[in-house]
C-alpha cells in the first residue's frame, strides 16, 4: 500500500521500532520526519531518501524542541498525517529503590512528552478532519510488574490517554491506536534501560529478574522490521483496532493480565452496591 503524499512523524527514530517504521514509510513512498536526540544517529535514514526524510533534533521532554520540530516538519511537508510516539525508556526499579528525580524523568519521557506532542499536532489534524496518532506502549502497560512499577505506570497512563483521545477525536476524523509490543530485538536493554542508583538487597528476587532480563538481550523473538510493517499495515488498513499487540509472548501476557483483573473484580460484584445509599 503506497504512502505517497503522507507524512509520518516518528520519535525515537535512531534505533529499534522508530528506525524500522521510518524505513517502512519511505519504502512505501511516504515522507518521514525522523526525530531523535542526536540527529547524527539518523543520518543514514536521510541518506536513503533525502528528498522525503527530514531529521529533527528532539528531546521529548523539551517543550521548545517539540514546538521547533513540529514547526519544521510542517514547513517542510505541509502537514503531519501520522504521529508515532515511540521515544521512551524503561526504568527497572522497585518502588522503594527509586529516587524522586528518576521517577519524574521516567514520566517526563514516557508520558508528558508524548502528551505534549499530541497537543502539538492535533490542531492541524482537527482542521483537516484527518489524522492518526500511534502511541507505543508495552506489555507492561497492562499491569504493574514487580521491579518495573514506574515504567508500567507510565505506560498504563499513556494507554489511558490514548483511549480517551480515541473517543474524543473519532468524530473529528482523527484516530488513535495503542501498540503493545512484547520483547523485541531492539537493543532496549542496551540503550533504553536504566537502573536505580542504590539497589536494596532485600529485593533479591527482583534483582535476579533484572539479571535474567539483561542476559536475554539480543535473543528476543520479536523482529522490529516485521513489527514495523504490521504497524504501518494496520494504520492504513480497514477498521484498525484501538490496541495492537505485537509478539507471540505479548498476547498471552496481556490477555492473562486482564483475565486476572476480571476475576479479581468478581469479588466485589455483590459488595460494591452495598456502598450506595439505601433505596428510598
Amino acid at each position: 500500500m503506497s504512502l505517497a503524499g503522507k507524512t509520518w512523524f516518528v520519535t525515537g527514530a535512531s534505533a529499534g521500532f522508530g528506525k524500522a517504521i521510518v524505513r517502512e514509510v519511505i519504502a512505501r513512498g511516504g515522507n518521514a520526519v525522523a526525530a531523535a536526540r542526536n540527529p547524527d544517529d539518523i543520518a543514514d535514514l536521510v541518506s536513503e531518501a533525502p528528498e522525503r526524510v527530514q531529521a529533527v533534533k528532539l528531546d521529548v521532554t523539551s517543550d521548545d524542541q517539540i514546538a521547533q520540530s513540529v514547526s519544521s516538519a510542517l514547513t517542510r511537508f505541509g502537514q503531519i498525517d501520522v504521529l508515532v510516539n515511540n521515544a521512551g525508556y524503561g526504568f527497572l526499579s522497585t518502588i522503594e529503590e527509586a529516587e524522586d528525580g528518576a521517577v519524574r524523568r521516567q514520566f517526563e519521557t514516557n508520558l508528558f512528552g508524548p502528551a505534549a506532542l499530541m497537543r502539538a499536532v492535533l490542531p492541524g489534524m482537527r482542521e483537516r478532519r484527518d489524522g492518526y496518532i500511534v502511541n507505543v506502549s508495552s506489555t507492561a502497560g497492562s499491569r504493574g510488574f514487580a521491579g518495573s512499577g514506574y515504567y508500567s505506570a507510565s505506560k498504563a497512563a499513556l494507554e489511558a490517554l490514548t483511549e480517551a483521545l480515541a473517543d474524543e477525536a473519532r468524530g473529528l476524523g482523527i484516530r488513535a491506536m495503542i501498540v503493545a509490543p512484547g520483547p523485541f530485538r531492539t537493543d532496549f536493554f542496551g540503550r533504553s534501560m536504566q537502573l536505580p542508583d542504590n539497589e536494596i538487597a532485600d529485593y533479591a528476587n527482583v534483582l535476579s529478574q533484572r539479571q535474567a532480563l539483561a542476559s536475554m538481550d539480543g535473543q528476543q523473538r520479536g523482529d522490529p522490521v516485521r513489527g514495523a510493517r504490521i504497524i504501518v499495515d494496520t494504520v492504513m488498513g480497514e477498521n484498525p483496532p484501538l490496541r495492537l499487540v505485537l509478539g507471540g509472548q505479548a498476547q498471552p501476557t496481556i490477555v492473562g493480565a486482564y483475565r486476572t483483573k476480571i476475576a479479581d473484580l468478581a469479588w466485589s460484584e455483590t459488595i460494591a452496591p452495598q456502598a450506595d445509599f439505601p433505596d428510598e
